[in-house]
């Protein structure tokens, strides 16, 4: 059974509250994949680089860089600035666990949250921290109303609003 959306963010909220542990950790996973789910609906058929651009915000850029049976790697980008010196700022690769419903930090280059030592002891606040902040990101992009659904792109074309990337 599923938990609806209004009481997972409140055990999120609350889970947060005490800070990290393993279960925390798959939770907060769990939270990553839910909010990807809706940002990125249609994942498992998208291949090569989106870019979404509502009015006002930021472009976010969206790169599947690999699909297996059971997972996906992604590259997920907000992008600052104007052409040339647009700067990739949070700049994540997040692993998809399909299966498990889990989606996990694997890299997190931001300026935002001072993050050394991913994997290094503590590891578990490192992976909490950089989990906690995707979580406040993804919350952050759906709120600016950034949305990468292939039957939308297919049905507005290339020029709008969520459109692959040329070279």
């Amino acid at each position: 059974t599923q938990m609806p959306r209004s009481a997972f963010r409140k055990k999120l909220l609350a889970m947060l509250a005490r800070g990290p542990t393993v279960g925390a950790l798959m939770d907060l996973c769990e939270g990553n994949f839910l909010m990807l789910a809706r940002l990125v609906p249609d994942l498992t058929r998208m291949a090569g680089a989106y870019v979404s651009c509502p009015v006002g915000a930021a472009p976010l850029q969206l790169e599947v860089l690999e699909h297996t049976p059971y997972t996906s790697l992604v590259r997920l980008t907000h992008l600052f600035g104007h052409d040339a010196s647009r700067e990739p700022d949070p700049d994540a690769r997040l692993r998809i666990y399909h299966d498990a419903r889990q989606a996990e930090v694997i890299d997190l280059r931001q300026s935002v949250l001072p993050l050394h030592g991913m994997y290094d002891a503590p590891g578990l606040v490192q992976k909490w921290r950089a989990n906690h902040f995707a979580w406040r990101w993804l919350q952050f992009c759906l709120a600016q109303g950034h949305d990468f659904r292939l039957s939308e792109h297919l049905a507005r074309g290339a020029r709008d609003l969520t459109a692959p990337l040329t070279a």
